[in-house]
């Protein structure tokens, strides 16, 4: 590696690793303040003399732990292309608006008098979302995206249920979709149908049509579908396609977790979609990475807007906003509504951006997207949709010969600084790259990541195993995937 490729991480001195020459009986990192509650001794039985913990004073222990946050990636400090996750950055004025002392000392558990601000908040999110997707109805009590799709299904069993549908067990899922989707049907006690893609990336129209007629039709519960698709492109027969269900005498369960390239452009509740879940922390800022938080609304048409999980925001009397629950609600999925912070930045989001700006984010999203396809077309083709935009990203299939995989690209960013975008998904595409790069990146961000792709494509050619050992600037090298997930190490020893 050359002076100028190499990382900050080469320098950084892992604290424990030092802790012997650090440590000295007494130090203190931090000091807690007194609780009040009468001392007890511990039981004996759970105590041990041998748990070697560093005692450290509290700049040794500050500046361990923000070097520890500096080797991680973030969307504050690099670019973070995850295809179908919409990492892109949060604004700071969210995170004010979300640090509000109302804001963030209300309790769930208060009532509704002393919650009116938090109520209000939610209800106007609802009705926000509402307009933005088309939908007539929205639930905002879920953990993340996932949860929102259980949600979904649910709704869509009860309403089979209470019409006496009991037969119908069936859903059908592109095969491009995201993996939660057949998950989600095992869990709601559905079978999962894959309908394969055309040459085109689109969903089969003679498949679905076969899986939707005849005596098939009488089994049929639902439809799961991402628009756009997970390969970046919208689906162009999406009327048809739903019309077909409910010709079937299904439903139809859009998966929003793409919503990013539709704001302000298409409302999904004017396409035919009966109940569809949005990602709040992606599409609408608060970024994900880490595991959380998250948060999901659900929105529905008439159909199966009374089905909805409760209880909902509704405003009406005294006190002006209260808590109900929908009519036929399939009750509650989670104690509390979603990750209130993360509704409160959502909300902070499209009140900042108002129609005009969330319509140009989207737009941005997709000219980025495309932009960015062009600048590294030569060396990472896309197999479909190449003769038409993408939405607001795409799925490359690379294939830089020497026997180097996509896996090898991915750890070759690093070394560039750059995260990895999406790996080996959608399962359909081989070697599956799949970027989004997002309305919040500069063009020249853009330029110097094609330009990290373009001289990792001509290194496969001349130096292919720097690839195939990279990256080369972190604490660790490449891992061993297969042995961590078959002998995982679950808890830390010292020596």
């Amino acid at each position: 590696m050359t002076n100028e490729n190499q990382s900050f991480y080469q320098t950084i001195p892992l604290l424990f690793e030092q802790s012997a020459g650090l440590s000295s009986r007494g130090r203190r990192g931090v000091l807690l303040p007194k609780t009040g509650v009468e001392e007890t001794p511990l039981p004996n039985e759970l105590l041990r003399a041998d748990l070697n913990i560093p005692e450290l004073d509290e700049a040794s222990v500050v500046r361990h732990f923000t070097r520890l946050s500096q080797q991680n990636f973030s969307v504050d400090g690099q670019f973070y292309p995850l295809g179908s996750c919409t990492m892109k950055y949060s604004p700071k004025m969210n995170e004010e608006a979300a640090s509000q002392r109302g804001f963030r000392l209300s309790h769930p558990l208060s009532s509704d008098t002393c919650n009116q601000g938090s109520l209000e908040l939610i209800y106007r999110l609802q009705e926000a979302l509402k307009e933005i997707t088309g939908f007539e109805a929205c639930s905002l009590q879920y953990a993340a995206g996932a949860h929102g799709e259980l949600a979904g299904l649910l709704m869509i069993r009860a309403w089979h249920l209470a019409h006496n549908n009991s037969q119908r067990k069936r859903v059908l899922i592109p095969d491009s979709a995201h993996g939660t989707n057949p998950a989600t049907c095992g869990m709601a006690g559905y079978a999962a149908e894959t309908i394969p893609s055309d040459e085109n990336g689109a969903v089969d129209m003679a498949a679905l049509k076969e899986a939707a007629s005849g005596d098939k039709a009488e089994t049929l519960a639902a439809l799961m579908i991402t628009n756009p698709g997970t390969l970046g492109l919208f689906e162009k027969n999406i009327v048809e396609i739903n019309q077909i269900i409910h010709d079937a005498g299904g439903l139809v369960y859009g998966d929003g977790a793409n919503m990013n390239a539709l704001m302000g452009i298409v409302k999904p509740g004017e396409l035919g979609f009966d109940v569809m879940h949005l990602n709040l922390h992606k599409t609408f800022s608060t970024p994900h990475g880490g595991g959380g938080p998250g948060a999901g609304a659900v929105m529905a048409g008439k159909t199966l807007g009374a089905y909805l999980p409760g209880p909902v925001t509704v405003q009406k009397g005294t006190p002006a906003y209260c808590l109900e629950q929908p009519a036929s609600s399939i009750g509650r999925l989670k104690v509390f509504n979603g990750n209130f912070a993360v509704l409160v930045r959502a909300y902070a989001y499209i009140r900042a951006m108002g129609a005009a700006g969330l319509r140009q984010a989207s737009e941005q999203a997709v000219l980025s997207a495309n932009y960015l396809r062009f600048l590294i077309k030569e060396h990472y083709p896309t197999p479909y949709g190449a003769d038409r935009p993408c939405m607001h990203e795409f799925t490359a299939s690379p294939d830089l010969g020497n026997d180097i995989h996509t896996v090898d690209i991915a750890k070759r960013l690093i070394d560039y600084g750059f995260h990895p975008p999406t790996v080996y998904f959608p399962l359909i595409v081989k070697e599956a790259f799949m970027v989004e790069p997002t309305e919040t990146e500069s063009k020249e961000t853009l330029e110097a990541f094609a330009g990290a792709l373009t001289k990792i494509a001509e290194e496969a050619k001349t130096q292919p195993e720097l690839l195939k050992n990279a990256p080369h600037v972190t604490p660790v090298g490449r891992l061993d995937d297969t042995a961590a997930a078959r002998n995982p190490v679950l808890r830390f020893e010292g020596n």
